[in-house]
């Protein structure tokens, strides 16, 4: 008898980035008006004239270039026709001024009030992952526990999974060590109120330093005999480390390699090989072909 094989599906997927290029070179726009209304970002003399309405745009669209598609900077310079050192030059500039921070706040307040939540959150969870890291990459240390030799990415996120705060160490600084920027970086935002983590977090040290910052630290089990149970809404963070490494992917498999200093490898193996497998769908259209949009015909 023979078997019925049902041929893969080779339509385009449902989500497709090109569409959102225009909402997010808008949403930049916007906020670069909100930056230079507050004074947050001040003008500078200089003997060019800076980069206005389409040249802008175009700038907007070729730096998220680089950032989702992991291109380089003279490859997109290329392409765009702006010089890459200007590219990056913005890229710098806006980064230093904290132009992505705010769009990340924005986003993640939006979000809250219109899943009918207040805009900021009330609780966070806070965790920690362990990765490793090349000698070039920030200062390293080996996790005696885990045995990687790397860096500690430790982080705060509220109950969708957005982040609040972020910051890394060497893998050898405990969790109660390092989480303390990230707890710092949270106050400076405004948030008071408990954090939850996992066993990692308990300690006189860290409890006395959380409550002089007006933060209530409240560990938790997550496990027990080797299995993970999704208490209350600690489990969210586990999503949130799962997802930083779809960049990572991205940039691999796009050529990227030379982003190395961002390419730490996040999670165990197991899931970013599960990833991998998913990104044929987001990089190939129907009949297995590369699909370029229309919108990216702006480039050139």
């Amino acid at each position: 008898m023979g078997t019925a094989v049902h041929p893969a599906s080779t339509a385009a997927a449902s989500w497709d980035a090109f569409p959102d290029v225009d909402a997010f070179v808008d949403e930049v726009l916007a906020e670069l008006t909100a930056m230079t209304t507050d004074g947050t970002r001040p003008t500078r003399p200089s003997p060019r004239a800076p980069l206005t309405g389409a040249a802008l745009r175009k700038a907007i669209m070729a730096i998220w270039c680089v950032c989702f598609c992991g291109m380089q900077w003279r490859a997109i310079g290329q392409l765009s026709g702006i010089p890459f050192g200007t590219l990056f030059a913005l890229f710098a500039r806006w980064t230093r001024l904290g132009l992505w921070r705010r769009l990340l706040d924005r986003l993640r307040r939006t979000w809250r009030v219109a899943c009918g939540d207040t805009p900021e959150p009330s609780t966070v969870v806070i965790d920690s992952r362990t990765c490793r890291s090349a000698p070039s990459c920030f200062a390293r240390g080996v996790d005696g526990g885990k045995k990687i030799r790397g860096v500690k990415v430790h982080i705060a996120v509220e109950k969708y999974g957005l982040p609040l705060a972020v910051d890394a160490s060497p893998a050898n600084v405990h969790d109660t060590k390092g989480i303390v920027p990230v707890l710092r970086q949270l106050v400076g935002k405004g948030f008071q109120g408990p954090a939850i983590g996992d066993l990692g977090y308990r300690g006189k040290r860290l409890a006395k330093a959380g409550e002089d910052l007006g933060i209530t630290i409240q560990p938790i089990a997550r496990g027990r005999d080797g299995v993970f149970i999704p208490t209350e809404i600690a489990w969210v963070v586990e999503v949130v480390f799962t997802q930083l490494t779809k960049p990572d992917v991205l940039a691999f498999r796009a050529g990227g390699q030379h982003v190395a200093d961002l390419n730490i490898s996040i999670g165990n193996d197991d899931t970013v090989d599960e990833q991998q497998y998913e990104l044929p769908t987001l990089l190939e259209g129907r009949g297995g072909k590369p699909v370029l949009d229309t919108r990216a015909e702006r480039l050139q």
